[in-house]
């Protein structure tokens, strides 16, 4: 019985010691300093400089542009696929013109009756038969005739696709066989000439207001990221997408574009806005929950309280951070030690 009793006492005893000693070595790590925090502190001030917004886009030329057909139908034929060249006046794509052709042979005969009604009336008209008036309607029958057919003859031309100039497919939207609406989208398309690129990006609201027609603008490509081409801001939207809420600006070369470029490779631009910004930089560690170009810093300007203020986070350099926003009228910054802060803690600032 008393061996029993032992052989259940000891595994007790030493589960007591366990969490004995699992509790002190918690209590250790946990640690959290009170009364006066010490911390170190850093002057800042306020740089004023040309604001630089940095964007990526898709570069495109000036001469892009979207065929359709006049008319609706069932597609007959599509000769070109994505990335073709093609030639000014090459036939690219056809609907089934079964309906088209019969429109335009009624109106052919609907012509040619009228023309024999005019010219029936006319020799009437000449022996004192018809009248001024039966002339007149027969002229005006044959006028309107004459309309329907060039009408229906124009459809009969808008129902194939041609190449307006020299260039590339950049897209296609439609297959034989598929029915369409008149003027729905069935090739997208540039022109062959150089110097017309540009690059499409897209700005947030905030940025686009300082962003104006004509400032200058660094681009670089993924073929040669450390080259830098010169441009300019050529036109800004003033509508916002739909679906990203952001506003394009059209970014053109004010030198020659690099000859490797094409519809839809991506470009980088630098937009060396003349709106003034006032900026701030700070060390990395200074820095606390950052994301999303946002963050926290503790500041003070007593030497006795800390204080927690959001700051919005700018470029991002080897040594140190760009801080656009948040630093307003502060001029001390808590620089070690900010583990153990929250907001108005109080410190005390060592050396």
């Amino acid at each position: 019985m008393k061996s029993t009793f032992l052989y259940l006492l000891f595994p007790i005893i030493g589960i007591t010691f366990l969490q004995g000693c699992g509790t002190k070595g918690n209590s250790m790590n946990t640690e959290i300093p009170t009364g006066e925090i010490p911390v170190k502190i850093k002057q800042i001030s306020v740089s004023e400089g040309n604001l630089e917004i940095d964007a990526t886009g898709q570069f495109t030329t000036d001469d892009e542009t979207m065929l359709s057909f006049k008319t609706g139908g069932i597609i007959s034929q599509v000769l070109v696929s994505e990335g073709d060249v093609i030639r000014k006046g090459q036939l690219l794509a056809t609907l089934d013109l079964t309906e088209i052709n019969t429109a335009v042979n009624q109106a052919r005969l609907g012509y040619e009756k009228a023309k024999r009604d005019y010219e029936r009336v006319q020799r009437l008209l000449a022996d004192s038969v018809a009248t001024v008036e039966q002339a007149q309607n027969s002229k005006t029958a044959l006028d309107i005739a004459a309309e329907s057919l060039e009408a229906a003859r124009f459809n009969q031309d808008y129902s194939q696709i041609r190449a307006i100039s020299n260039g590339n497919v950049l897209k296609k939207f439609v297959n034989p066989g598929q029915q369409i609406a008149p003027g729905s989208p069935v090739f997208q398309t540039n022109g062959s000439g150089k110097g017309s690129w540009k690059l499409k990006v897209s700005l947030s609201d905030k940025e686009w207001a300082m962003v104006k027609e004509g400032d200058k603008v660094n681009i670089s490509t993924p073929v040669e990221p450390e080259k830098l081409y010169t441009g300019k801001v050529k036109r800004k939207s003033k509508v916002a997408d739909p679906t990203t809420g952001t506003y394009q600006v059209e970014i053109e070369f004010t030198e020659k574009a690099p000859d490797y470029l094409a519809s839809g490779m991506f470009g980088t631009a630098k937009v060396l806005s003349e709106t003034s910004q006032q900026t701030w930089f700070v060390p990395y560690e200074s820095i606390l929950d950052a994301n999303s170009g946002k963050g926290f810093v503790f500041v003070t300007n007593d030497g006795k309280t800390a204080q927690k203020v959001s700051v919005k986070i700018g470029k991002i350099y080897p040594d140190k951070v760009q801080i656009t926003e948040g630093l307003e009228g502060y001029s001390k910054l808590i620089v070690s030690g900010s583990a153990y802060l929250t907001d108005l803690s109080p410190i005390s600032i060592q050396d």
